[in-house]
């Protein structure tokens, strides 16, 4: 069965999604959020460079790509523990560590399930721009939408707020090369990088699975930093991680 079959699936009444307003939506815009590849100038090992390799269609990432530490993370829109993630830590990463050009960071699609994969894609579709503030409110409001009984019309009121017609919602619900992207993204990350729960992060190419506090997050952070001690033990906290059998499409 295709995608779009799985996705129509899903598909049944309509889901009122709270009032989202273009604040929220635009928050974390980014100009140059739209990489084809890069990393900073410091020696990386070969795990790091295969790791900087983007998807088909680029990677979305926010702050300077010459930082001193790159942090990639694996996540899934229906995946509670990276919406928390989204909320509790990384607006405080943002704010410490990417505004502050001491970050590059990078979000990968690793989607446990179809309605993931359509949230994704909704996400790419709105365009580099607007991408991590479309991630944003879809974690915020997660609850609301990929939980209920109909999330495809969930997502399909938060494509509106957006300004998507239904004609341009259906288009992209129907885009192969989105959607080969995002499957792409997600296989490499499983069998190459050996995702296997989200969210999974790669900071400086060191891994750590599970939504860490901020504190902890920070920590790992430092450790990279110009300075840092990189012997320290990992930051790792499998327990915040949630897990798949695979990732789905």
């Amino acid at each position: 069965m295709n995608q779009n079959r799985v996705i129509a699936i899903a598909v049944v009444a309509v889901l009122a999604v709270a009032a989202l307003g273009y604040a929220g939506w635009r928050a974390y815009g980014h100009k140059d959020a739209l990489d084809t590849g890069s990393i900073s100038d410091r020696d990386v090992s070969a795990f790091e460079k295969e790791l900087a390799v983007p998807g088909p269609l680029g990677d979305m990432t926010l702050g300077d790509k010459n930082a001193p530490v790159t942090v990639y993370e694996y996540a899934s829109l229906t995946c509670s523990h990276c919406a928390e993630f989204s909320k509790d830590t990384f607006p405080l990463v943002k704010k410490n560590y990417i505004d502050t050009g001491k970050v590059y960071y990078v979000l990968r699609d690793f989607p446990f399930d179809p309605v993931a994969t359509a949230a994704f894609m909704l996400a790419h579709c709105a365009g580099p721009e607007r991408y991590f503030g479309f991630v944003e409110v879809l974690f915020a409001t997660q609850e609301q939408w990929a939980f209920a009984p109909t999330p495809m019309e969930g997502l399909k009121n938060i494509a509106k707020q957006g300004g998507f017609s239904d004609e341009k919602f259906e288009a992209c619900m129907k885009d192969q090369t989105i959607f080969n992207h995002v499957k792409s993204v997600a296989d490499r990350g499983g069998q190459q990088f050996g995702v296997r729960s989200t969210p999974t992060f790669f900071i400086n190419g060191e891994k750590i699975e599970g939504a860490i506090p901020y504190a902890e997050f920070e920590a790992a952070l430092k450790k990279h930093l110009p300075g840092g001690d990189t012997s320290a033990a990992p930051a790792a906290a499998p327990s915040g991680a949630s897990t798949p059998a695979a990732p789905q499409q």
